[in-house]
């Protein structure tokens, strides 16, 4: 029987990478996005996940999310959840507007929350799951004028922990995956000075590809990392050690 994952934020960038790797390796695939419906049907004729227009930060629309991805794959439990959607808002902290955190807060932590508490009671009924939660190199180090979202990111990696703990007695691992500066559309703002910059500043001496933080992504979700729970795995080229 095929294995089955639901992937959140999977239209672009390390998400849409994950549902092709997910996909590639034989998985029934359904990804939530919010908006880009061009690239998502691209990326549904190329792979065949099911997309879902889904906004993580409303628990209504993901519970019926969460719902209808079910429906559409004829599964009553998903083998692997993938937390990867998330936003980023630039400036100094004192410019920082309540609407911008609230905004922050509520798709990369509450959106976390609400999906796992939708996807979780399944797979302890089966005792069987895997939970990866894509984080940040800022959520580990802090950024500069990132605050907001360092902040979000470093509680997606306390809240993965937390779970590991809670559901490893279930057969659950929970890990989560911190990127660093990766090539997506979440750096466009940034000149291409800046990215050369930055890229002389990373051990490596490059920017990081998508495809190369989806395959740590489906590596702590396999067999392969099963005796794995509870990590945070950098992905970040030596830039934070």
């Amino acid at each position: 029987m095929k294995k089955s994952v639901l992937i959140t934020g999977g239209s672009r960038g390390i998400g849409a990478a994950t549902v092709r790797k997910f996909t590639k390796e034989g998985y029934d695939a359904a990804f939530f996005y919010r908006e880009n419906h061009q690239a998502v049907k691209v990326l549904q004729e190329e792979t065949g996940a099911v997309g879902i227009r889904c906004d993580v930060g409303d628990k209504q629309q993901v519970k019926d999310g969460v719902k209808a991805a079910r429906t559409c794959l004829g599964i009553a439990a998903f083998d692997t959840l993938v937390c990867n959607a998330g936003l980023s808002v630039s400036g100094l902290f004192t410019d920082l507007s309540e609407e911008d955190w609230n905004h922050l807060l509520n798709v990369n932590l509450n959106g976390v929350i609400y999906v796992i508490k939708e996807v979780l009671p399944a797979m302890i009924s089966k005792k069987k799951g895997q939970i990866v939660l894509v984080s940040s190199i800022w959520g580990q180090a802090g950024a500069s004028c990132e605050a907001g979202y360092s902040a979000t990111k470093a509680a997606v990696i306390g809240l993965g922990k937390s779970l590991a703990k809670e559901a490893g007695p279930s057969g659950i691992r929970v890990n989560a995956v911190a990127p660093g500066v990766i090539d997506t559309d979440m750096n466009d703002c940034y000149s291409a000075e800046t990215m050369e910059q930055l890229a002389e500043e990373i051990p490596l001496g490059r920017i990081g590809r998508a495809e190369e933080a989806a395959k740590a992504i489906y590596f702590l979700a396999s067999e392969e990392a099963s005796y794995i729970t509870g990590q945070v795995l950098a992905v970040n080229g030596g830039f934070y050690i």
